[in-house]
């Protein structure tokens, strides 16, 4: 806002001369000078000098209101000016471990390009240890991942809880129990398990640990979709998440076992490095995905 206005409008504000020179670190002349300037602009006098104070005229009111509204309309456009430099833009190269990354992931990218419609996401699916070294080389800005073993190098946040379910086929004979199963019940399974390195993994071996269980039979597939196949398919158990399998449960192809200490209870956590904390895009991702999960995260 031009500087004769904003002279008048503390002038007026202050009903004096000397107290608007004070605010503004002027001389008492230079304010009466660029009130004279304005009163000769406009052809009528806008302030009416008394001995203590000056009051405005008809004509210094109206001048009053209109200056308010270019200051409040000169405000609002530094504040869009800004807001548009500001706004998170560029590549984002986001990791995320298998079960976040195929089942929640494409959601929160959503939200994402809605609210910022100039962040480029490039998409890394991989295992929770293939995505932590990942971020760590620099080769990733923000990872998503199961459980909560990475590098020390590494920021972690809790995300979410998530509940992983033993589930069976629907002609599997667990899925026909009528009765809660206890864990030891299940030693002479087939066990459908993830590779090692994944964040599912992880949790099916401590699963099994806390029982002191040592299944005769393991098989190993390095995709949760061919492990619900292989389920599904009558080959044996598994412990999957429960984003993972929620379509199959409901369409009746896969069934939750009832078993004791179900369902195991793991992480989701954001990754990075210390370093990125600034980066705009890596934060507003970021709220996007405590967001998606109503603001749960713990840091």
């Amino acid at each position: 806002m031009e500087q004769k206005y904003l002279v008048f409008l503390t002038a007026a504000r202050e009903r004096s001369f000397s107290k608007a020179a004070e605010t503004l670190f002027m001389t008492q002349p230079a304010v009466s000078q660029y009130i004279s300037g304005l009163e000769k602009e406009l052809g009528a006098a806008l302030l009416i000098r008394q001995t203590k104070n000056i009051k405005l005229t008809k004509a210094g009111e109206i001048l009053k209101d209109y200056v308010l509204e270019m200051k409040e309309l000169h405000e609002n456009m530094n504040r869009a000016i800004q807001s548009v430099l500001n706004e998170p833009r560029g590549e984002l190269r986001i990791g995320a471990s298998y079960t976040f990354g195929e089942y929640i992931l494409p959601h929160t990218i959503s939200d994402l390009l809605v609210k910022y419609p100039n962040v480029h996401p490039s998409i890394t699916i991989g295992n929770t240890a293939e995505i932590a070294d990942r971020v760590l080389a620099n080769k990733l800005d923000i990872g998503v991942i199961e459980g909560q073993k990475v590098h020390k190098e590494l920021s972690l946040e809790k995300l979410s809880n998530d509940e992983m379910y033993l589930i069976a086929g629907k002609n599997h004979p667990l899925a026909k129990k009528k009765t809660p199963i206890e864990m030891e019940d299940l030693a002479n399974e087939r066990w459908i398990v993830r590779e090692k390195g994944s964040g599912t993994r992880e949790a099916v071996d401590q699963c099994l640990s806390k029982h002191n269980l040592k299944p005769v039979d393991m098989m190993e597939f390095g995709s949760t979709q061919i492990i619900k196949e292989s389920v599904e398919a009558g080959l044996g158990i598994t412990l999957l998440s429960k984003w993972a399998i929620r379509k199959e449960v409901d369409a009746g192809v896969l069934k939750i076992i009832d078993c004791e200490d179900t369902p195991v209870v793991r992480d989701f956590s954001i990754i990075k490095q210390w370093e990125s904390g600034g980066s705009k895009t890596i934060e507003v991702f970021s709220e996007v995905l405590r967001g998606y999960f109503g603001g749960e995260s713990t840091k």
